[in-house]
């Protein structure tokens, strides 16, 4: 298992989702210099963090950031500071939406489509307390799980991977392009403890929108959900139990009035597929459960006592 690190230590108008005019002539400076004062330093009494101007009166962070805290203070660009209010937060995703005091905040634009792989990336927070810090590097991966991440935290899935170098208080910061589009939200990075250089993860952009859209509407958010608590399959595990599969993850409990239990699944079964995607990993499980709303309906694929059995399950939502 690797460890990931969050990267912490501790009404107005909406987001732009419509690209702005391009401003490839302009440097990295002249991004950085627009952008600035739509990413703001949030302060709580067990350590700080990073948000992101999501309306004119609401940041966006993550919800690590924020904690437990009903109220906390927000540190601005140009040096004020206000206080504000936590309205809602969501651990599936790790996001959490922020009113501030201070209104007519300047909002940036989210990308809502994904970046490339091999764009120049941008990496805007507070790590450490060193307010507004900027790092550069590129995109390095979509889709990325963090290893052994499932069994801790269901938001390390699905992510952006960037080396724009993340450190402690980088957590709820903007990861812009070089236009300087808000493509993610920083989330983790990998110390160099595991032998990682520059692995940094962010919750890509149309993630933080749908889910900030529902706490905002609603104060909490709806997610995908089969009823399974799962284990990876390692070889000790397939020999110590006899199991002739060479993927998938084992089922170790079923909730009786969960989505799964009614489609059939069993405790001791080995999930190997999931509606058409081979499913190796718990992460795997995770971000193609991801792709489905409650009420959909997939096909599951598991393996019980040597044999395969084709199941119908009819996803659920928490």
């Amino acid at each position: 298992m690797v460890a990931a690190v969050p990267a912490c230590t501790a009404s107005g108008e909406a987001p732009h989702t419509d690209p702005p005019a391009t401003v490839s002539d302009e440097g990295y400076a002249d991004v950085v210099e627009r952008l600035s004062p739509s990413v703001v330093t949030l302060q709580t009494n067990d350590g700080l963090g990073s948000g992101v101007v999501l309306r004119q009166n609401v940041v966006v962070t993550n919800a690590h950031v924020v904690g437990k805290a009903a109220d906390l203070t927000v540190v601005y660009a140009d040096g004020n500071q206000s206080a504000a209010t936590v309205l809602a937060s969501d651990t599936v995703t790790d996001l959490a939406v922020v009113r501030t005091e201070r209104g007519n905040l300047p909002v940036p634009t989210f990308r809502s489509e994904l970046p490339r792989p091999g764009e120049p990336a941008l990496a805007i927070g507070s790590p450490l307390g060193f307010q507004n810090s900027v790092t550069a590097g590129v995109i390095s991966g979509l889709h990325r799980d963090i290893p052994g991440s499932a069994a801790r935290s269901q938001s390390l899935v699905d992510l952006v991977q960037t080396d724009a170098p993340i450190s402690p208080g980088n957590s709820g910061g903007g990861l812009l392009d070089a236009d300087g589009y808000v493509i993610g939200i920083n989330e983790a990075y990998l110390p160099p403890s595991t032998g990682a250089v520059s692995l940094g993860f962010a919750i890509p952009s149309a993630t933080v929108l749908d889910v900030a859209e529902q706490l905002l509407t609603a104060g909490t958010a709806v997610h995908p959900y089969l009823g399974v608590s799962l284990r990876q399959l390692t070889p000790a595990i397939r020999d110590q139990l006899g199991l002739h599969v060479d993927h998938g993850v084992v089922v170790t409990a079923v909730d009786k009035n969960g989505p799964a239990a009614a489609a059939g699944v069993r405790p001791g079964d080995v999930i190997t597929d999931f509606d058409g995607t081979p499913v190796r990993t718990v992460e795997d499980l995770q971000t193609a459960l991801r792709k489905k709303k409650p009420g959909d309906s997939a096909k599951l694929v598991v393996v019980r006592n040597g044999e395969r059995r084709d199941l119908t399950v009819r996803v659920g939502s928490r």
